[in-house]
């Protein structure tokens, strides 16, 4: 039985792979953590450093202000692998995923969700396919409770599309002030917050006079839940390195 720590339990994302999890012959919640009052079928605590039952993996779908908790914590039970789902991570931070990953066994996917990430790489091939003669608008749509913007994954998509291109690209996010012509080297972002819109993600590629269209729609919670555990699952045995999504497509 793989015994979980979940961080962030009483979030609408924690509540989610809580349930998932409920339901699973091979996985548990061994402890939660939550600054949040609620009850749990389980321990729960208000800081990682608190935890004091054995786990196999952590997941995160918590705030990035718990990154070094949770990856000291990881350190300190001598490399306990970590599934984060947490996205706003700043530069630093996700400089900080990069240098535990060499010690800490590390999975980072700012979705995760298999249709998104198979998304990503059609996006990736018809960049490299289109070249500089189309320009890209990433459009993301959440719901108006998500704080950062643009998404993770709409900076995801972004960063498919630049590494395909041959020159460097530059990230636009907000055109209201600019009086000029849209340059080659652009790739816009543009971010809507509303009701309770899971996640929305399309992806535009706009040549002469031919207009090419990729899109992807969440239509429940639960498929990041899902995604979250069965990376959990992939991560049990792994050791020190930075895992992604792609990874555990390849062993599918």
């Amino acid at each position: 039985m793989i015994k979980i720590l979940l961080c962030g339990c009483f979030g609408v994302m924690g509540r989610a792979v809580s349930e998932l999890v409920f339901q699973s012959e091979d996985c548990e919640i061994a402890a939660g953590v939550d600054l949040a009052a609620g009850s749990a079928p389980y321990p729960v605590f208000q800081t990682v450093d608190d935890v004091n039952v054995p786990v196999d993996v952590v997941i995160d779908f918590s705030h990035p202000s718990l990154l070094t908790a949770i990856l000291g914590f990881s350190a300190e039970r001598g490399g306990v692998p970590v599934v984060l789902c947490t996205t706003g991570y700043d530069a630093s931070q996700t400089e900080a995923v990069r240098t535990a990953s060499g010690s800490q066994p590390i999975f980072y996917s700012r979705n995760m969700s298999l249709g998104v990430n198979l998304l990503i790489e059609l996006a990736k091939q018809a960049a490299r396919v289109l070249g500089d003669d189309f320009d890209v608008e990433i459009l993301e749509k959440h719901h108006n409770r998500k704080l950062d913007a643009p998404s993770g994954t709409a900076l995801m998509i972004a960063d498919a599309v630049a590494s395909a291109r041959e020159t460097e690209k530059k990230y636009v996010f907000d055109r209201h002030s600019v009086r000029k012509r849209r340059d080659k080297d652009e790739i816009g972002i543009s971010s809507v917050r509303g009701g309770t819109i899971v996640g929305e993600h399309e992806v535009i590629f706009a040549g002469n006079h031919e207009l090419l269209t990729l899109s992807h729609s969440a239509q429940s919670r639960a498929l990041f839940a899902t995604g979250a555990v069965n990376a959990a699952r992939f991560m049990i045995g792994k050791g020190p390195r930075l895992y992604d999504m792609s990874d555990l497509l390849a062993e599918k």
